[in-house]
């Protein structure tokens, strides 16, 4: 099989993060990473642009496990509530997404926490608890209770 080296510009679950050089097969590559922007072709030139997006990285990542684990206490003491579309039954018209779970908790004053760090886990189509995880560290794993009530 035909493997392509690309340079990550998102992070990838199971394959890396930003600035990361990976092999992956040839269609993963041309059919997947590249159209989506998740990576780009390496190239000789390319090795420049990994400098600047682990710089870029930097800026907006946690800076360390202790500010990992302050965000950690404070998205755990949050409640948050997300109002959306139900039917009677209390079943959802749609589901809840990562970009709503990511609004809810900054509207419900929590820090802002990158959707691509949000894991819903089981897609949540019903009203009442639920828990997600947000990961903020290789080793810290944020558990946060929402709430969601029919608007």
């Amino acid at each position: 099989m035909a493997t392509t080296k690309l340079i990550l510009t998102h992070e990838v679950g199971g394959l890396g993060e930003p600035g990361d050089v990976v092999e992956v097969k040839g269609g993963y590559a041309r059919n997947y990473l590249v159209p989506r922007g998740y990576a780009i072709a390496w190239t000789r030139g390319g090795e420049k642009q990994i400098e600047l997006i682990r710089k870029a990285r930097k800026v907006r990542t946690v800076r360390d496990l202790a500010h990992a684990t302050e965000l950690k206490g404070e998205l755990e003491g949050l409640r948050v509530r997300l109002a959306t579309r139900a039917g009677e039954s209390g079943r959802l018209f749609g589901g809840v997404t990562v970009a709503d779970v990511a609004d809810a908790v900054k509207r419900a004053g929590g820090p802002d926490v990158d959707k691509r760090r949000i894991e819903i886990g089981n897609p949540i189509k019903t009203v009442g608890a639920h828990t997600v995880s947000v990961r903020l560290h290789p080793e810290v794993q944020a558990k946060v209770e929402i709430t969601v009530v029919a608007a």
